[in-house]
């Protein structure tokens, strides 16, 4: 299947149209965050959890130099990376994980604080990908992709997390967002 992922004349990504359920959850710092906390901001999601041992560093490196380029580019956005391992994956786990890819948290929350089930159907329904427990070890196994939600909290993107993220296409259409400041995706 092929998808056309630019809206023509506006350069507005718009692949997706996810509306992301609401959700409330404690960060890395042990502090509240919720979607209505998101609203007006335009953000990036992915799913790891800090004892994965296969794709998880991959992606969570990815994440960082994605942050890192953001901010080098003067380009606003939130990055939002919810644990689908609750139960280990405390706001002290993720602070300490997360601190070993020098992650800024000034705009980066790594969430928990919620149930495996919980969290397992929060992804499913607003984003669109598997999450699972394999069981035949600890592990988790999840979706390897970014998603680009805009700030009416709908999903209006996704790219690959684990090889060849496409940096300078996310960010452009993180501007393109903040240019038209509003969802774009909703207008069915």
């Amino acid at each position: 299947m092929i998808v056309i992922a630019s809206a023509c004349g506006s350069g507005k990504p718009n692949q997706l149209n996810y509306q992301v359920a609401p959700f409330e959850s404690i960060n890395q710092d042990g502090n509240p965050v919720s979607l209505a906390d998101l609203k007006g901001k335009v953000w990036i999601a992915d799913f790891v959890f800090t004892y994965c041992t296969t794709v998880c560093p991959t992606m969570t490196a990815n994440m960082s130099e994605l942050q890192s380029r953001l901010k080098s580019a003067g380009i606003e956005a939130v990055l939002i990376s919810f644990s689908v391992d609750p139960e280990r994956d405390d706001p002290e786990a993720l602070k300490n994980y997360l601190t070993k890819f020098d992650a800024d948290f000034s705009n980066w929350h790594a969430l928990t604080g919620y149930e495996f089930n919980e969290i397992k159907t929060f992804i499913v329904n607003s984003f669109k990908t598997v999450v699972a427990k394999d069981t035949s070890s600890d592990q988790v196994i999840h979706g390897t992709s970014f998603f680009l939600v805009d700030p009416a909290g709908t999903v209006v993107a996704k790219y690959d997390g684990m090889t060849d993220t496409p940096y300078d296409k996310i960010m452009k259409d993180v501007k393109a967002l903040q240019r038209q400041g509003g969802n774009l995706a909703g207008r069915s």
